[in-house]
């Protein structure tokens, strides 16, 4: 980060440090103890402070380390980086948000529907941010919470619209895992790796493509020819062809209405 001074560039430098050593090798979205500082810093958002000197309230309870390399580099990050992050995060907002009032009651129904379920009843929490790991959005549970760069090139337009709703499925979909799983033990099969998380992709894709979308560029309808996240990003191309195979062939006529959720679940394991 250019234009620090020396103080804030050892403030800086310690920070990334503390981090790489204590934090860098740990995943975002299975390890308890990232999941529990991210929902923390989080909750405490409003807070100048994480230890509490200021406001007895705002005491996060972060490890004491942790806590005291944040407080030390905040300041930095407050005055260098956020002011031009938050200017993008909300125009990323602003643009996302429309695309959500016109379709989002619709598409929560209807994914509900698909995986035998109710959508959640409070709000998902979204947290826009310029970074948001290397995959560009990511899902937390328990509590159900969202992080989606907004400076992420798949992340724009319409398929800003897929990819929020791909990742809020993470938090209904445990009806169609556990279905996988369980027809998986009766035919003493080995459970499919991912084949949950490509049925997920498939499944919001093939929800979204049908909408009537207009793009946050004003370009017209995205509708027509709108190309899934999955097939965007050559998902399929990395293993998972035998996946699109089963999904083309089993899941989409249970989506299209014409076979029971079970037998489609059924059908795709034996497949494989």
């Amino acid at each position: 980060m250019p234009n620090l001074s020396p103080s804030e560039q050892r403030a800086w430098n310690a920070a990334i440090a503390f981090y790489a050593k204590s934090y860098a090798d740990k995943d975002l979205t299975v390890s308890l103890e990232m999941i529990l500082i991210k929902n923390q810093l989080g909750d405490f958002e409003t807070c100048e402070d994480l230890a509490g000197f200021k406001k007895k309230s705002c005491d996060a309870g972060l490890p004491t380390k942790l806590t005291e390399v944040l407080d030390t580099a905040a300041p930095v990050y407050r005055a260098h980086l956020w002011p031009d992050q938050d200017r993008t995060n909300r125009i990323w907002i602003r643009a996302v948000a429309p695309l959500i009032r016109r379709n989002g009651v619709d598409l929560s129904h209807r994914l509900a529907e698909i995986y035998q379920t109710n959508w959640p009843k409070e709000r998902i929490r979204v947290d826009v941010t310029s970074y948001a790991s290397s995959t560009g959005a990511y899902t937390t549970l328990d509590p159900l919470r969202v992080t989606v760069s907004s400076t992420d090139p798949r992340n724009q337009g319409a398929e800003a619209l897929e990819v929020l709703f791909h990742e809020a499925s993470h938090g209904i979909a445990d009806s169609v895992q556990d279905a996988i799983f369980r027809e998986c033990r009766q035919r003493e099969k080995p459970i499919p790796r991912d084949l949950w998380h490509a049925l997920l992709f498939y499944t919001t894709g093939e929800v979204i493509r049908p909408l009537s979308l207009t793009d946050s560029q004003g370009g017209g309808s995205a509708s027509s020819g709108y190309v899934p996240y999955a097939v965007r990003e050559g998902l399929y191309k990395r293993g998972w062809e035998n996946y699109l195979r089963v999904l083309t062939q089993y899941w989409q006529p249970y989506l299209d209405g014409s076979v029971p959720f079970d037998d489609a679940v059924a059908h795709m394991v034996s497949a494989l």
